[in-house]
């Protein structure tokens, strides 16, 4: 990981001196943060560390931190906060391979930082996730310098490669005990408990909440709760990740035992991995995007699903009712990881297509960038009850989706590393280095 480190710090110091040479500024302090506290208590929500401080240096839990780094070139300075605190445990002292790369002031007050930091201060700008961000800066967070930091940061150094390795394995440990759960019939909120404690994390260190989905709650895209009294359902949408580092893995499986929704997943399955076969460096996402939809017509059409050829079907829209979502995004320090819909170091904007609204990732693929690839079918009535009555209804079995509706449907999420000619499957490895899965 040194080796790698090492790197990695020099790839990203060098991108962030050039963007603030073409932006005419003299430097960047990026702070971690502070923990952000709830209307008018004096308890609030967990720490998260700002992603543009933890793709410098691998502290996730050390708010008031910040990273000075000159436009000139020299040596990078991190103001370590370290207060002698009675009410929480404070920082250790700093150590890790990263430490000979900074050099190191331990502060403790506000006044201790201000007083650190470059004396032209007019002249820098901040990066800054606080509230109230810092003040004396020529701007904080601008636009233009984030948007070419974000263009970049797509394409993953080999450390951050190690860590996003690192934090499927994390992942697939809780899913494989999260499908025991489910099969011994717990309820959503068990299989929630029982995938943080199999992968080795508290409910604050995941990646982002999970979607842990029982029966027709997979129909919910974003399922946001955890039942307690919903067990013994015939099918488990699960989407959680683990995180490694700062670096989120984002993994979907879908489980049942239902033969005849099996069937289904089994075929959504053998389809998302003629997906991600097709990606590689030099393809549009968009151009995946539309096959996921192609492939989708072909599978409802051989499931009884479509009366409609998958042609006719396609140009009527219909597999968009099933499959709202787009089918992936990029991945990284962020689930959703900035960059998706820029062309170019300057913010050139490519847009979805209008068929197609949400979908986050509109770039050319380029070689060690990762992505999620994760298409789906669902059985959702906001959407489905304006296409039964409306003029494409006849294309569509609905006693068949009527059928299916109680289920709720599937989604199959791996996340990818994009290579020249094939793909790296970070999921699917980390799977079967304890078994199928």
């Amino acid at each position: 990981m040194q080796q790698h480190y090492d790197s990695h710090l020099a790839t990203r110091l060098e991108q962030w001196r050039q963007a603030l040479q073409r932006s005419g500024h003299a430097g960047v302090v990026l702070f971690a943060g502070q923990p952000q506290l709830w209307f008018r208590d004096d308890q609030g929500h967990p720490f998260k560390t700002n992603p543009y401080f933890a793709g410098l240096v691998p502290l996730l839990e050390h708010p008031n931190c910040c990273i000075v780094v000159d436009a000139a070139g020299v040596k990078p300075q991190l103001l370590y906060w370290q207060s002698d605190d009675f009410w929480f445990e404070p920082p250790a002292d700093p150590a890790g391979y990263w430490l000979d790369h900074f050099d190191v002031v331990i502060v403790s007050s506000q006044a201790e930082i201000d007083q650190a930091l470059p004396d032209k201060r007019h002249r820098w700008i901040a990066i800054d996730s606080s509230a109230t961000p810092a003040a004396g800066f020529a701007t904080t967070n601008p636009e233009a310098v984030l948007t070419e930091i974000d263009y970049r940061r797509a394409v993953k150094t080999e450390y951050e490669l190690a860590c996003m390795r690192e934090a499927s394995r994390i992942g697939v440990h809780g899913h494989r005990a999260a499908r025991a759960a489910f099969e011994s019939g717990a309820s959503e909120f068990d299989i929630q408990q029982i995938f943080c404690q199999a992968s080795g994390q508290t409910q604050s260190e995941l990646p982002y909440s999970s979607i842990v989905a029982l029966a027709p709650h997979g129909a919910i895209l974003h399922y946001q709760h955890q039942a307690r009294d919903i067990d013994g359902a015939p099918a488990l949408l699960i989407d959680a990740g683990g995180q490694y580092l700062g670096y989120c893995s984002d993994i979907t499986r879908t489980w049942t035992t239902n033969d005849d929704f099996q069937a289904l997943i089994d075929g959504m399955d053998a389809l998302q991995q003629r997906i991600c076969a097709e990606a590689q460096a030099g393809v549009e996402f968009v151009d995946l995007n539309a096959l996921a939809h192609r492939q989708l017509a072909q599978l409802m059409f051989d499931s009884d699903i479509l009366k409609a050829k998958p042609e006719e079907a396609l140009a009527s829209h219909i597999t968009s009712a099933f499959l709202p979502h787009g089918l992936g995004h990029l991945l990284g320090l962020q689930v959703h990881d900035a960059g998706g819909r820029i062309a170019d170091i300057r913010g050139t904007q490519l847009p979805p297509p209008k068929a197609h609204p949400w979908l986050r990732l509109t770039r050319c693929l380029q070689a060690n960038m990762v992505v999620t690839i994760e298409p789906g079918l669902y059985f959702i009535d906001s959407l489905l009850d304006p296409l039964r009555s409306g003029k494409t209804a006849k294309l569509v079995n609905w006693r068949r989706v009527d059928e299916l509706m109680p289920l709720g449907g599937i989604r199959i999420e791996d996340n990818i590393r994009i290579g020249e000619s094939a793909h790296e499957n970070l999921t699917r490895a980390a799977f079967a280095a304890n078994g199928a899965g």
